[in-house]
């Protein structure tokens, strides 16, 4: 058996726990429903609220191999618990949550995050880990281009969370930057860096960077695949480079978090992409089925899983 699905690892999903080597082909960052009042005013093209356009873009995934979806939309800032389990319930798709605390632009300014404490706020994510008739299975925090007191704040409650619960770790770059000082907090605070994912990584695609970053133990999810606009493409490029080095650290999301990305919005490229045009081109450039395997099933599953039950 690979070591990804050993015995005591388990994966939490909306519709409760499952054993890891259940998760399947996994997309490691995905957004599948944005909905509050900021997103609507103010980030109308992040607006993802219809539950039959979601369906539909689930099912093309699902009928390209897919299984497992992480929901990176942590609470307030436009996560829907019920909806996302109608999802999982309707399409057979395995969704994970996330609590933790995203970007500040995605909030009121009298939100909980600006002012309770680092204990206070990983209280509050293990809280959504453990307790509720829908749980969480992630914890996902956000740093921009330079860090602000509170994203460091949060970056340290979520390691507190962590060590708590035993949860995995998701983290938004800011166009990959600020990756080795994120996985430098993590260490400092003893988080497990093999359950640590920094996302957005390949938007920064200097292949040093790359290996700096993978060096400390962290992976890294790798989403910009469709948003190169030229013939050329530095994610592809980067995933051939450097999965011979690091088999068992990257990992491949979408980010889709735009109706114009959904077909079944009239956008392009859908959600189904990763699975068939893109790995059509990884396997042209030489890609092997098993480094195929490793990014989509072995990988997600040794990442996102917790190591034991609390």
């Amino acid at each position: 058996m690979n070591p990804s699905f050993a015995s005591d690892r388990f994966f939490r999903t909306v519709l409760g726990d499952l054993p890891v080597k259940e998760m399947g082909v996994c997309y490691a960052h995905e957004h599948l429903w944005i909905d509050s009042p900021i997103v609507r005013e103010e980030m109308p093209e992040y607006h993802l609220n219809d539950l039959n356009l979601a369906i539909q873009e689930l099912q093309s995934f699902r009928a390209a191999g897919g299984q497992t979806c992480m929901d990176a939309m942590p609470g307030d800032a436009g996560r829907g618990l019920a909806q996302l389990a109608q999802l999982s319930q309707i399409t057979g798709t395995h969704i994970v949550a996330s609590t933790g605390a995203h970007l500040a632009k995605y909030y009121e300014k009298n939100h909980w995050s600006f002012h309770e404490s680092s204990e206070a706020m990983a209280q509050q994510f293990i809280t959504e880990i453990e307790t509720g008739e829908i749980k969480t299975g992630l914890i996902k925090v956000a740093s921009g281009e330079q860090w602000t007191d509170r994203e460091r704040k949060t970056f340290e409650a979520a390691a507190q969370a962590h060590q708590k619960t035993g949860a995995p770790i998701l983290t938004h770059t800011e166009q990959g930057l600020l990756a080795l000082e994120q996985a430098a907090l993590f260490q400092k605070e003893g988080v497990k860096l093999s359950h640590v994912v920094l996302s957005h990584t390949d938007r920064t695609p200097d292949i040093g960077y790359h290996r700096e970053i993978l060096s400390t133990g962290v992976c890294v999810e790798y989403d910009s695949a469709f948003r190169w606009k030229e013939d050329r493409n530095p994610t592809r490029d980067l995933i051939l480079q450097l999965i011979p080095e690091f088999p068992g650290q990257i990992l491949l999301g979408m980010d889709a978090a735009r109706k114009s990305y959904w077909k079944s919005c009239g956008g392009t490229p859908g959600l189904d992409y990763l699975l068939t045009d893109f790995k059509r081109v990884l396997m042209q450039r030489g890609l092997s089925e098993s480094q195929w395997t490793n990014i989509m099933i072995h990988n997600p599953a040794a990442a996102y899983s917790f190591r034991s039950r609390f």
